[in-house]
């Protein structure tokens, strides 16, 4: 039975769970969620009773209802450890879970926090509320992040991944927001590092994102 995901595909948190569904070889169905008629919110109690905080995405699965992004892709990519590409350590292997949570924490603090609300102040206030962005939060926003990234360069220099020599989890949590930087006014974020540019090409060229940002 396919897993059904409710929301939309061209969202970031929704995007995050289809690449992961994609990398895994896992069948799916999106149930679209129309955000301009405010189905998410309480226009829909059935919506909110399965997202009480009335955002996307959910997954049902076969009755079992999840929601939060993060928490969907580590609970496909857990029930469906032996198929697809590998994204999660073994849990029995406690120094490289250990390495794995402290890379997940790394992405939500310190690139998630400022990447997603740059891009909500250059790219999705603007264009989806008709709002003006306000320029000194988003070139305070940028600066946090060009700090946090000159972090990651370091960390990149002796690794291709976040976690390691393999692809996981946390670079897929990064592409949907990373790849708005560039309409965001700040993709020399990426582009003049030269490691993170590298994790980013290797990241980005997978064939699961790739179908995804061409809405396949």
């Amino acid at each position: 039975m396919a897993i059904k995901v409710y929301g939309i595909p061209y969202s970031t948190c929704t995007m995050r769970v289809i690449m992961v569904l994609k990398e895994k070889g896992v069948e799916y169905e999106v149930i679209p969620i129309d955000l301009s008629k405010g189905q998410h919110k309480s226009k829909t109690p059935e919506h909110m009773k399965n997202q009480p905080f009335g955002q996307i995405p959910f997954i049902d699965d076969d009755g079992y209802i999840l929601y939060e992004s993060r928490a969907i892709c580590r609970y496909i990519a857990l029930k469906y450890a032996d198929q697809g590409t590998p994204l999660m350590p073994l849990q029995t292997d406690l120094k490289a879970l250990g390495l794995f949570e402290q890379a997940v924490s790394v992405e939500m603090c310190h690139f998630d926090a400022w990447a997603r609300m740059l891009v909500s102040e250059k790219v999705f206030k603007p264009k989806f509320h008709g709002q003006p962005t306000d320029e000194e939060a988003a070139a305070k926003y940028k600066l946090e992040l060009s700090k946090r990234l000159d972090v990651y360069e370091k960390l990149l220099s002796t690794q291709a991944y976040t976690t390691g020599d393999s692809v996981s989890l946390v670079d897929i949590f990064h592409l949907p927001y990373g790849a708005l930087l560039g309409q965001a006014g700040a993709g020399e974020l990426i582009t003049e590092r030269p490691h993170v540019k590298a994790w980013w090409d290797r990241v980005s060229a997978r064939e699961s994102w790739k179908s995804l940002s061409q809405g396949a």
